[in-house]
Order: structure tokens, then C-alpha cells, then sequence
């Protein structure tokens, strides 16, 4: 069976094949590469706390400082618009968008592991100089070595973990990523808590920091197997058979092994992997995994509330360590909600997170705007009951998002692509969830400050767009050996006429797959 041609059903499917165990070389891979996550995690959680504090804002920003403390127990939606502030945000998604396509030729040519490595170094000297930093510039620099990192990192990780694991447990393997990266928001929330008591350089411990499980990612990186996928596709077939049994626990993985052997010959075949990824048989990959998930994942509002939720609590009037704690407890919530999915997603499928929690998500930013319209007056206290209701709310959509878009938006588009376009295609997944996810940290605050509570009205109309092209055009992956997603096209009402033998046929040139 070859990922980028179409055989028949019953040719191509052998997963009744595949044996395996879970083995503790396969934990120690999967543990350690999932560290990754916690780069992106903690960089969510720290910025946010450190731009809401008072030492570092008197020190780059100080027209925002004396700004915040006209209305300090006040609300008030427009204090903390400032878009050089945001850019100190958003320039490492600018950067990591950009550096996800060198990514892409070292995962493809030097392996996954490679990637990790690099991801790892950049973010450990991004962090050291935003620890040290003595003007914007400093900080600017910094926070684009550390995209670089988040680049690198996000593009190798996701890909790292659904190549290693056993297609039944795939789903909770893959989820390792984003259970790092709520712990990472998670830890970051109280280390801000902490270091904002500390006058007047809390802040740049709490950057420097970042060094912490940049580290662990780089030692541990040292360590660790190349998946057999990358092996195979750099032409190392004994040292892959090898590791594919150390992984799977067994010396029975013919079925497996050939699956990857013949996706790598249809790899090899692509000279230009991000081209044929604009191929027409490669059109669902292209609008669901590549386009459409990693785009709406931001366009749910979470990264916003994640980015600013020290900002947003302190907006509501919260003062500033009540709102570092009030962000500590929706981060737990978001740990909680990861350890649900991870559960549970191989059991009821990737559909129903993303539908059910989709409603959820939609009901409590309707009823977010409807209490900020009647209650959030500009120049006014907001009532102490209103606030907590704020919080509850809020930790309720963290769950949802949780167990959804947030794991699910990176576990599916790994899923989705065939092994020729893999390496591209996780680029374009970071690339555009890079490019929203600036676009949402620098716009937000503006928003936020002109069209006030209908932010959350528009990000609940998106919710409602992004569920109904789930409904309509994602077919369920559940337990789906990664080499036979693409047979899930040949049966979808919509994808079939992009996806027929004869199609896939004709753009190889007429040179069909040899039947297996």
C-alpha cells in the first residue's frame, strides 16, 4: 500500500495485521519529544503574565503603565491596546510561521529528531536574551529566536508522535503534545504569580525560565529513536525494521514495515513535496488539515483568552495578582480537559470532541457577551458576583476547547497527510496556525477596545462556521493505521470525486502503484 496512491479496499487495508505492545522505550520516545509542547506552552502563559506587570511595563511601556493606573480598579476594554506592546507577543509567530519551512527540509532530509534538537536550541537562546534584555529591540530579537524554536518544535512533535504510535492509541499518544502544553501554560501562571512579587525583576525570571524545559528538550532529545517512518524514508531500512520492533514490542511487524516501505517509495517519487500537496488528490489534506483545522483553531478565541488572561481579569477589575491566579485556574481547567480527550478520543472519535464541544463553546460566548453588554460598563467597577461568574464561565469554555480544538488541532492534520507530503504539510499546519495566531495576538486588544463584548459574539459565529465544515467534510480517523488515511476519502460523499484510482492515476503519469 502506498500513502499517496490508491489500491483497492481490500488490497490495501492491513491493519488486522499490525501487532504490537506498549514497551518503555516506546514511553521514554514518546515522553521526551513531547516536551515540546512545553515550549509552546510556557511562552502562552509567561507573555501574557509578564505584559500585565507592573515592572516590566514601567520599563518598556510606561505610556501603558500610567495608562493601566488611571483605571486600575476600574473596567475599562481599552487600557492595555497598545500594538508594540502586542508585537512583543506576536513576533514569534511571525517567526516561527517562517522558519517552519526550513523545518520542513530537515524533518523531511535529516529526520524528526533533527528538528527537535534545533527547536531546542533556539528557544533556550531566545529565552536567555529576553531574560537579559535592555530595550525593545533586545526583546523583539528574543522573542523571534524563540518562534524559530516554536517552529521548529510544532512542525517535528506532532508528526514525531503519530509516526511512533500504534494506530488504536494514537490519538492519546499524539495528545502527549498538547498535555504539555497546558502544563506549560499551567506552571508559567504560577510562576508569574510568584515573580510578580519580586521588585523589580520578577520579569526576567520569569523569561529566563524558558531555559528550563529547553534544556530537558535538548538533553533528552539526545536520546531519542528516529521514528521508522523518517528512517525509511532516508533509505535506512535495517536501523528502521529495528526500531519498529523495539517500539512495537515485537518481532512480528512485516505488515507495518511494508505499509512504511511502500509509502516511502511513493515519498521518493515527489521531488517537490509542498507542489504536490496542491494536487488535486490531495485536496481534502490540503483544505481540512493544512488550511481549514489550523486556522480555526485560533479562530475560537482561546489563544486570545490565554494570550490575555491576566490582562482580561485585570480589565474586569480583578487587580493584578487576583488576575495572575484567576489565569492559573483556567489553565488547570485546560490540563483537566486534555487528560478528558486523552481518554476518551480513541473511544468516541475525533467528530464528536469537535461537535459537542463546539456547542458548548458557542453557549458560553453568547452568554459571556450578553453579561459584558448589560454589565461591563466603561469607568465602572464590575460587581464582584459578575466577575466570578466571568471566571466560571470562561473555565468552562477552556474545558470544552480543551478537549477539542485545542489537542484535536494538532492531532488531525497529523493524521490526515500520506507520508510524501507529511513534512510539507505539517509546515503549512504551522505556517497557518502561526499566521492566525499572530494575527489574533495583535489584533485582540484593538478589538477588544472598539467592538467591545461583540468580540465574543464573532467568535461564536465562527464556532458555528468551523463545527458545520467538521460535520460536513472531516471523515472520522479513530484507530485508522496513519499509511491507510487516505482510503477514508474514496468513501466520503464529498471527497470521493477528488480521490478515484483513476485520478490518482492520471497524476502519476499513468504509472499506477504495483498492486500489492
Amino acid at each position: 500500500m502506498a500513502a499517496g496512491g490508491f489500491v483497492d479496499d481490500k488490497e490495501g487495508r492491513r491493519a488486522h495485521l499490525y501487532e504490537y505492545r506498549i514497551t518503555g522505550y516506546f514511553i521514554f520516545a514518546c515522553l521526551v519529544a513531547a516536551m515540546g509542547g512545553s515550549l509552546f506552552g510556557y511562552d502562552l502563559g509567561v507573555s501574557g503574565g509578564v505584559t500585565s506587570m507592573d515592572d516590566f511595563l514601567k520599563e518598556f511601556f510606561p505610556k501603558v503603565y500610567r495608562r493601566k493606573h488611571a483605571h486600575l480598579k476600574e473596567t475599562d476594554y481599552c487600557k492595555y491596546d497598545n500594538q508594540i506592546l502586542t508585537l512583543f507577543t506576536s513576533s514569534l509567530y511571525f517567526a516561527a510561521l517562517v522558519s517552519t519551512f526550513g523545518a520542513s527540509h530537515v524533518t523531511r532530509n535529516k529526520g524528526r529528531r533533527a528538528s527537535i534538537l534545533c527547536g531546542a536550541v533556539s528557544f533556550f537562546l531566545g529565552a536567555i536574551l529576553n531574560a537579559f534584555a535592555k530595550n525593545i529591540a533586545m526583546l523583539i530579537i528574543g522573542r523571534c529566536l524563540l518562534g524559530v524554536g516554536i517552529g521548529f518544535g510544532n512542525q517535528a512533535v506532532p508528526l514525531y508522535l503519530s509516526e511512533m504510535a500504534p494506530a488504536k492509541v494514537r490519538g492519546a499518544v499524539n495528545q502527549l503534545f498538547q498535555l504539555t502544553t497546558c502544563l506549560g501554560i499551567l506552571i508559567a501562571n504560577f510562576i508569574n504569580y510568584a515573580t510578580d512579587k519580586i521588585h523589580p525583576w520578577g520579569w526576567r525570571l520569569s523569561l529566563g525560565l524558558a531555559t528550563v524545559p529547553a534544556t530537558i528538550m535538548f538533553i533528552g532529545g539526545l536520546f531519542l529513536p528516529e521514528t521508522p517512518n523518517s528512517l525509511v524514508e532516508q533509505g535506512r531500512l535495517q536501523e528502521a525494521r529495528e526500531v519498529l520492533e523495539k517500539v512495537r514490542g515485537t518481532t512480528k511487524v512485516d505488515a507495518e514495515f511494508s505499509d512504511l516501505k511502500d509509502a516511502s517509495d511513493a515519498a521518493t517519487a515527489i521531488k517537490d513535496p509542498f507542489r504536490n500537496l496542491l494536487k488535486r488528490k490531495n485536496r481534502p489534506q490540503l483544505v481540512i488539515a493544512a488550511l481549514g483545522i489550523p486556522a480555526f483553531q485560533q479562530l475560537t478565541g482561546m489563544n486570545s483568552i490565554l494570550f490575555y488572561a491576566p490582562v482580561i481579569f485585570q480589565s474586569l477589575g480583578f487587580g493584578s495578582g487576583a488576575s495572575l491566579y484567576s489565569s492559573a485556574i483556567t489553565s488547570g481547567a485546560l490540563v483537566l480537559a486534555t487528560f478528558i480527550s486523552m481518554s476518551f478520543v480513541d473511544k468516541f472519535g475525533r467528530r464528536a470532541f469537535f461537535l459537542e464541544a463546539g456547542v458548548e463553546m458557542i453557549c458560553v460566548l453568547v452568554a459571556v457577551a450578553v453579561t459584558l453588554a448589560l454589565k461591563f460598563g466603561e469607568g465602572e467597577e464590575l460587581p464582584k458576583g459578575i466577575g466570578i461568574f466571568l471566571v466560571v464561565v470562561i473555565c468552562i469554555f477552556v474545558l470544552a476547547y480543551g478537549r477539542s480544538w485545542g489537542p484535536l488541532g494538532w492531532l488531525v492534520p497529523s493524521e490526515l497527510f500520506p507520508l510524501e507530503t507529511r513534512s510539507a504539510g505539517q509546515s503549512m499546519v504551522v505556517s497557518v496556525n502561526m499566521i492566525f495566531t499572530a494575527l489574533i495576538a495583535q489584533c485582540f486588544l484593538a478589538s477588544l477596545c472598539h467592538l467591545k463584548y461583540g468580540i465574543f459574539l464573532l467568535f461564536a459565529g465562527l464556532i458555528f462556521i468551523m463545527s458545520c465544515f467538521i460535520f460536513f467534510l472531516l471523515p472520522e480517523t479513530k484507530q485508522v493505521p496513519i499509511e491507510e488515511i487516505y482510503l477514508l476519502w474514496q468513501n466520503h460523499w464529498f471527497w470521493e470525486r477528488y480521490c478515484t484510482r483513476e485520478e490518482n492515476e492520471h497524476e502519476l503519469d499513468g504509472k499506477s502503484l504495483p498492486p500489492i
